[in-house]
């Protein structure tokens, strides 16, 4: 008997249609894909009739051995599924699936901060917003506000000398990079700026960032109106577009933000067999999970579980991972492909005031 003949007759026999995750295993174990459905058996079933030349049928003649795992619904199969997916990096599913980058920015903790964009968060005290999906994007648009507010953007092993500081050995200053000799930086570097004066700029930044006030726009208004007084109108039309950049940024900025925050609640789900399920929900992520209560006994034991995990302090945006970053979008998506769904959730006190989803 062929190799995918046994392997039909295994889930045939032994497989049933539940929700679920499946995962198909290669000559010495090798682990080829990860893959999920509402109906495992069905789904497993479909590799076998794939017609020649897809990406199925290509993976099944390479399979050795599937196995699956039953879960109580759809949303924690997919959940699962990118949790696997991750770990383990399976050969398909890395060939045949454009990795999801995400971008966020980066605020350091330097004598003299940059305003940079990243790929990840690290633990090192820096601030961090984000995560954003369009990483091009948000990448040029901080080299922006970058340059409105005259911060710099050189590496972080560049000298800091602040005009305010006494130096042991003065030599010559001046600015090492083109923008310091065009004065489109305050040169940190040499001297032309004090510690108050950048840090003040560093300030409108975070602002900006935080979704509050308008400084830097009203920065870039200012240098429209002089470039309009110069009659520079095409410098002044570039300091126009800039400025829509900028703050369509910040409305994205603000906007995620606040639907993050908002993908804070309880979560119950009907289970395929009456296997419920309430997800605890924190800024798009799930904390906890546990079986739907339907005794006095069980209620208190969530009870406890809802006040560990929304009594602990928000950790916020910086807390998240690249990782952490696919969850919050996987689950953001979830909600916003099923509006329906936002039906089932429960916030915290109402949950333990008594309103319990049912």
């Amino acid at each position: 008997m062929r190799p995918s003949s046994a392997l039909r007759a295994h889930v045939r026999s032994h497989a049933e249609d539940r929700p679920g995750v499946y995962r198909m295993y290669g000559e010495g174990g090798r682990l080829l894909y990860v893959g999920k459905s509402v109906r495992v058996r069905s789904r497993i079933l479909s590799y076998f009739s794939a017609p020649r030349g897809e990406k199925a049928a290509e993976l099944i003649r390479e399979a050795r051995r599937v196995a699956w795992e039953y879960v109580p619904n759809e949303f924690e199969a997919l959940v699962r599924e990118m949790k696997l997916i991750q770990r383990h990096r399976p050969q398909y599913n890395v060939q045949h699936k454009r990795k999801r980058a995400f971008a966020f920015v980066k605020v350091t903790r330097e004598p003299a901060p940059r305003v940079i964009p990243v790929s990840r968060v690290s633990d090192d005290d820096a601030l961090y917003f984000g995560p954003f999906p369009r990483v091009r994007r948000v990448a040029d648009t901080v080299r922006e506000l970058a340059y409105v507010l005259q911060l710099r953007d050189c590496p972080a092993t560049s000298p800091i000398v602040f005009e305010d500081q006494t130096e042991i050995f003065a030599g010559s200053r001046g600015p090492r990079c083109l923008r310091g000799e065009l004065g489109t930086c305050l040169a940190p570097c040499c001297g032309r700026t004090s510690a108050a004066a950048y840090g003040e700029r560093v300030r409108l930044a975070v602002r900006y960032l935080e979704g509050r006030g308008r400084g830097v726009l009203d920065v870039l208004t200012r240098q429209m109106d002089e470039a309009a007084g110069r009659l520079d109108f095409e410098h002044a039309a570039t300091l126009r577009d800039r400025a829509e950049r900028l703050r369509a940024l910040r409305e994205e900025l603000t906007g995620w933000k606040g639907q993050v925050e908002s993908l804070t609640f309880l979560y119950r789900v009907p289970g395929s067999r009456g296997d419920d399920r309430v997800y605890l929900l924190r800024r798009g992520r799930i904390a906890a999970t546990a079986e739907h209560p339907r005794t006095p006994e069980a209620h208190a034991a969530v009870a406890r579980l809802v006040e560990e995990v929304y009594g602990r302090p928000d950790p916020g945006p910086g807390a998240l991972s690249p990782e952490g970053a696919a969850e919050v979008m996987l689950v953001s998506r979830w909600f916003q492909r099923r509006p329906k769904e936002m039906g089932r959730a429960v916030g915290p006190r109402d949950w333990l005031e008594g309103g319990r989803g049912g």
